[in-house]
């Protein structure tokens, strides 16, 4: 065991050098694209390719400018998943609430979770093997604060340059971690005979100081999240991977076309 202790050491004393020498300045990001009304439908898919959930994207503008997305999902087996984000976009994108609830079979942990970003508040509430545990607590929150914001930001960062947000990890025990955006690779995707190019970001999570060097070495370093859209002056979500929350397997949504049977209500 002191030999363990004595290799593990050094080896988090260089994570943590890292991690403080890494220098990571988050930032608002302007907006280019202003948002508006929207409604998408979603698949999310596990990485086999199985439809597990199929939900709906909206988006509306209130009459005072504030921007309200709900983002939800129901899973085949029951589960339940919802985001709800209010923000403004006076000249830059500010977060103002995010609350999450996701229950049922394919969560490991029962969560719901509020955020008020101008307060610095966060409220979570998990429940785990029929044990219900509620933390309540106060953050000094960036204003680049980014929760539930992640396709409307990448639709107006520069894609030629790395970018850095913040995002509050509302766990059990809430913390501000840092989202370090970088653009990937193109790719070409087919719609009919014709054809699109996408952007691909690929966005890494940092936790600093001492959480964040020890993170990698016990398996808690959350995975990359990919996000591709369509290149255009009208740059439009194609695809995600990643986990919709802290804990939860790597996933990929997808837009997907409701069905429509043409044939019916027509008089023969």
């Amino acid at each position: 065991m002191k030999v363990l202790r004595r290799k593990l050491l050094p080896a988090i004393a260089i994570w943590i050098v890292i991690i403080q020498a890494s220098g990571l300045t988050a930032e608002q990001i302007p907006v280019r694209h202003i948002e508006g009304v929207t409604l998408g439908f979603l698949v999310l898919r596990n990485p086999e390719g199985e439809a597990l959930a199929y939900g709906d994207w909206k988006q509306v503008v209130k009459p005072d400018g504030l921007v309200v997305d709900d983002l939800r999902f129901q899973f085949k087996d029951g589960s339940f998943y919802e985001e709800i984000t209010k923000f403004t976009q006076r000249g830059k994108f500010r977060l103002v609430s995010d609350q999450v609830e996701q229950k049922g079979p394919s969560f490991k942990v029962q969560n719901e979770s509020w955020i008020d970003a101008d307060s610095g508040k966060i409220t979570v509430r998990t429940g785990e093997k029929g044990n219900e545990r509620t933390t309540t607590k106060h953050l000094d929150l960036p204003e680049d604060v980014s929760n539930g914001l992640l396709f409307v930001l990448l639709k107006n960062v520069d894609p030629s340059a790395q970018t850095t947000v913040s995002f509050v990890a509302a766990s059990a025990k809430p913390r501000v971690v840092k989202w370090n955006i970088l653009p990937g690779p193109e790719k070409t995707i087919k719609v009919g005979f014709m054809t699109q190019k996408t952007q691909h970001y690929v966005v890494k999570t940092t936790i600093q100081g001492p959480a964040g060097a020890i993170a990698p070495l016990i398996g808690k370093q959350p995975p990359d999240i990919h996000v591709w859209l369509v290149k255009s002056e009208a740059p439009t979500f194609v695809e995600f991977e990643g986990p919709l929350s802290q804990d939860n397997p790597v996933w990929r949504i997808e837009l997907i076309a409701p069905d429509s049977d043409s044939h019916k209500g027509k008089t023969e």
